[in-house]
């Protein structure tokens, strides 16, 4: 986990081991989480007016790390399983698809040897599954839109992280993110690389996915 060649708060690289987790494939949907929307009362997200955000099988955006959490505790509550955020070591284990030690899910080569790079992410998110999937079957992993983790947020983290299931500092202002965004300079971000905002802020380029416990 992390990188001695990326940004500082990605150092140092560390070996952390992870019970079995289920992950989605994809990235929530606006098809998903209307439903939610409908069944709990939810605000609606703000894009959802806006061509650019609101085709159904894009991810949806524009949702705080609270309302994440709680998309993930009604698909618990409506499914009997439990339904969470990844941590950040459970997000980076799965980002690289089974490919130890290299930049992206591919491999090593940059984001703009991916067929038709300067064609994609225009206006905003593509609809998911687009893509090919990583070796583990996981769309859009690094790419598309920042996915809220669980952690809370720390840079100076990994020098005193867990070596087996680390979940973050105990307490923070900010919550960890991991991926990339339709509206960065570089539109795919490194397997390692880190990011984080206040939970409350919603923003058109952050989105999740929902993990789910073995057992």
């Amino acid at each position: 986990m992390g990188s001695e060649a990326g940004q500082e708060n990605e150092r140092p690289g560390h070996r952390v081991w992870i019970d079995s987790f289920y992950l989605a494939a994809c990235q929530v949907t606006n098809a998903e989480y209307v439903r939610f929307v409908d069944a709990s009362g939810s605000d609606a997200p703000s894009l959802w007016d806006d061509p650019n955000f609101n085709h159904p099988e894009q991810p949806v955006v524009a949702v705080s790390w609270f309302e994440a959490v709680k998309y993930c505790e009604f698909m618990g509550a409506i499914s009997g399983r439990k339904y969470r955020l990844p941590t950040e070591a459970e997000w980076e284990r799965a980002a690289r698809g089974g490919v130890e030690g290299k930049l992206f899910p591919w491999g090593d080569d940059p984001p703009q040897s991916l067929p038709n790079y300067d064609q994609r992410w225009k206006a905003g998110p593509e609809p998911v599954a687009r893509s090919a999937p990583n070796g583990f079957g996981l769309y859009e992993m690094c790419q598309n839109v920042h996915e809220w983790c669980s952690d809370w947020y720390r840079p100076d983290y990994y020098a005193v992280s867990a070596e087996r299931n680390p979940r973050g500092p105990e307490s923070g202002e900010r919550r960890a993110s991991r991926g990339g965004s339709w509206r960065h300079h570089i539109k795919v971000t490194r397997c390692a690389a880190r990011s984080s905002i206040p939970p409350e802020f919603q923003y058109a380029d952050y989105g999740f996915r929902v993990a789910c416990d073995v057992s």
